[in-house]
């Protein structure tokens, strides 16, 4: 089983806070957003209590770094370690993903002394809207933090954080243009003004199997009736992906996190051929051809590991779940086109050859 966690923090400028944050073996990709004043961790194991460790680590480190009271950004925040979601992939259980974020939530009160409120899956499905909007009060302490706020700790499945950023398209116009991507499904947007005359259309994608990257993007331009600029804040499910997700596929990510794991592992060639096939693999655009060569290729690393004496369970999880999701990414018309390739992949899936 593999977990993916994504903690937002509420400081998106220090960069010395930013890259310890943003660094550690299980750190998938980090985004740091000044005008948000906010940065975006991606992370994913193959075990979870070590993994929400991790995390409780970072969340720590920014309590006791970033101050409410001087924040200054445009996007809506309750704490400094504003929003800690645990997600599950693959085959791993909602179920397990809410116990560790209540572990994770009563670590954080209990060790910090800083409220949590627990949301989505964790809480029923509150919403963060309601917490921002001071509509609930905290499931651990009461009084907010005086620097550092409270903690939203969640379970939740995959998401995608995306924006189009609009030059000369006045706010009421963006505002107009978010109203009209609510009507898409699993599409929560707002719209913000950002400095140089831009407006941007910030979109949380939270049913990304309805509405992907490519809807996204092409509704946004067409409601605003100009091509914006779009970008990815951390990372995307493969099949989600389209323009701005070059580079930001989850799962080709944590095909590299395992090359990387093994390149510190080996030593001399294999080190250094490892380390290369890991920088190669998070660098994937999102074209179709693309991602299927990227589920060969991290088919191959294992096939590589094993060889090399360096395949353990934690790191095979971790490839099962980057080849399915990228094989999963492949579209019909390009597995007509490629299906002897193809079939050698699913082959590769079988709980024979696992």
């Amino acid at each position: 089983m593999v977990w993916e966690a994504v903690p937002n923090f509420s400081d998106g400028a220090d960069a010395a806070l930013l890259a310890r944050l943003g660094t550690g073996p299980a750190v998938l990709d980090a985004h740091a957003d000044a005008d948000h004043g906010r940065s975006v961790v991606t992370m994913a194991g193959a075990r979870l209590d070590p993994l929400a460790a991790a995390v409780f680590r970072r969340v720590a480190l920014a309590l006791e770094r970033i101050d409410l009271r001087v924040h200054s950004g445009v996007h809506p925040r309750v704490g400094a370690a504003d929003v800690v979601p645990l997600v599950p992939l693959g085959d791993a259980s909602m179920a397990e993903a809410v116990g560790a974020a209540h572990r994770l939530g009563e670590r954080v009160w209990r060790e910090l002394r800083v409220p949590v409120f627990f949301y989505a899956e964790a809480a029923a499905g509150r919403r963060l809207a309601d917490i921002r909007a001071g509509r609930v009060t905290p499931d651990l302490g009461d009084v907010l933090h005086p620097t550092a706020g409270a903690v939203c700790v969640g379970a939740r499945g995959p998401l995608v954080a995306y924006n189009v950023v609009f030059a000369g398209l006045p706010l009421p116009a963006g505002r107009r243009v978010a109203a009209g991507m609510r009507e898409l499904p699993g599409v929560q947007t707002l719209a913000f003004a950002l400095p140089g005359g831009r407006t941007q259309v910030s979109m949380n994608l939270t049913r990304p199997a309805e509405t992907g990257v490519p809807a996204a993007y092409a509704r946004a331009c067409e409601l605003a009736g100009a091509h914006g600029v779009p970008e990815l804040v951390g990372l995307c499910p493969a099949a989600a992906a389209g323009p701005g997700c070059d580079g930001g596929l989850l799962e080709a990510r944590i095909a590299g996190l395992v090359g990387r794991r093994g390149a510190a592992a080996a030593r001399g060639a294999l080190a250094l051929r490892l380390a290369d096939e890991a920088r190669t693999l998070c660098a994937i655009p999102a074209g179709q051809e693309a991602v299927l060569d990227g589920a060969e290729r991290a088919a191959g690393l294992r096939r590589l590991l094993r060889a090399a004496g360096l395949a353990t369970p934690d790191l095979e999880a971790l490839l099962a779940v980057a080849v399915r999701g990228l094989r999963d990414a492949v579209a019909p018309a390009t597995r007509a086109r490629f299906a002897g390739r193809v079939a050698a992949l699913d082959r590769w899936l079988s709980p024979r050859d696992l």
